[in-house]
């Protein structure tokens, strides 16, 4: 089934995309949350005609885009969270932690248009953000420890000097043999 997209959709397409998603995905949701038409001959014509007038608003929204992104170049983020011993967080760190850290930096980025696996481990990883579908960019995300584990020192015990243990004195027993 063909549809007309009405807005971004992250892993579909973007809005004015025409795309072919099955028919129950298409009739139960897209079109009833108003996230999509039905690409029919005379819907196409429409859209056609919808770009061609739009053109420069959408060059605009594509500069502005762009703008944003180059904002965000060269932005690193050092995460750090709560972790066990074995290196596994307490959690996860995903698109919203993501959204929060680059909040504290002054970039207002919404946490739907931030893609990435969820986190569970300390390490490098990297965060992909779409702000127009010809405009993505790369933040690369640090995930450091909180509470560096705590490694437990090994002591060496020193060679105590061994007392000489002392022997009870033995009685000696007589042997008699009795005949």
């Amino acid at each position: 089934m063909e549809i007309i997209l009405k807005e971004d959709i992250i892993g579909l397409g973007y809005k004015n995309d025409i795309v072919n998603v099955k028919s129950g995905y298409g009739r139960n949701y897209l079109i009833p949350q108003g996230k999509g038409v039905i690409a029919s001959p005379m819907a196409k014509k429409i859209l056609a005609e919808n770009l061609k007038q739009q053109a420069h608003k959408l060059a605009a929204q594509k500069a502005a885009a762009e703008e944003r992104g180059k904002a965000l170049e060269g932005v690193a983020l050092n995460i750090s969270a709560k972790v066990s011993a074995t290196g596994q967080l307490y959690g996860s760190v995903n698109t919203a932690t993501v959204a929060e850290e680059l909040k504290k930096l002054g970039h207002d980025v919404d946490r739907k248009i931030i893609t990435m696996r969820d986190i569970k481990k300390v390490g490098d990883f990297v965060a992909l953000v779409h702000f127009h579908k010809e405009v993505t960019v790369e933040i690369p995300v640090t995930v450091v420890a909180e509470n560096a584990p705590v490694a437990v020192p090994v002591v060496e015990e020193a060679p105590v000097a061994e007392a000489p243990v002392e022997e009870a004195p033995v009685a000696e027993e007589e042997n008699t043999l009795e005949a």
